[in-house]
């Protein structure tokens, strides 16, 4: 699709990249999948902008934020939306959806057993059915995606199953390196 080179720099795992990979790959886009070994990683963070990954390098120019470089490969393939309000919705679930992941994310980090108790705790009572409930009111009243009635990169950030049938997806699946996470 592009002249340009693409270079994806991000630990052995899905995470924060696997949307930017999905993204690439539905667009046809070629791109280097560096995976770091996570023990040289004290001497690349220097090197990464404000220290973190995932960082995509385009023709050398490096850029970070996962839903950066998510929304801006959306743009190059299409799945964005109509207009402003449509992207503006689109944006409003994709930050809603990492507003939910930043929660779970406290739990999976927390050390004291206690505290990690109470918050699966409210984690599963709480706070997982409160985002699980209107994320499934928000697919029923959008034919099935997160926003504007049709495939967008919403759907690559959140809805697995939902673009799992997708050829370029699929074909990606059955090639991509093996992960735990």
């Amino acid at each position: 699709m592009s002249a340009q080179q693409f270079k994806l720099t991000y630990f052995p795992i899905k995470a924060l990249a696997e949307p930017i990979r999905f993204l690439l790959k539905y667009g046809e886009i070629e791109f280097e999948d560096y995976r770091l070994d996570t023990a040289n990683w004290p001497t690349i963070k220097d090197k990464m902008p404000f220290g973190q990954v995932p960082v995509l390098e385009m023709d050398g120019k490096m850029v970070h934020q996962s839903v950066a470089i998510s929304r801006y490969l959306a743009k190059l393939v299409n799945l964005i939306g109509s207009t402003d309000l449509e992207n503006l919705e689109i944006d409003a679930i994709v930050d809603t959806i990492t507003d939910f992941r930043s929660k779970i994310a406290v739990y999976n980090i927390e050390k004291d057993e206690t505290r990690k108790a109470q918050l699966k705790e409210t984690l599963l009572r709480e706070t997982i059915p409160y985002y699980l409930t209107r994320f499934d009111s928000i697919t029923a009243a959008n034919d099935g995606y997160l926003a504007v009635g049709k495939l967008t990169w919403a759907d690559f950030y959140f809805l697995r199953e939902k673009i799992m049938t997708l050829p370029a997806i699929k074909k990606w699946i059955t090639e991509r390196p093996h992960s735990e996470y």
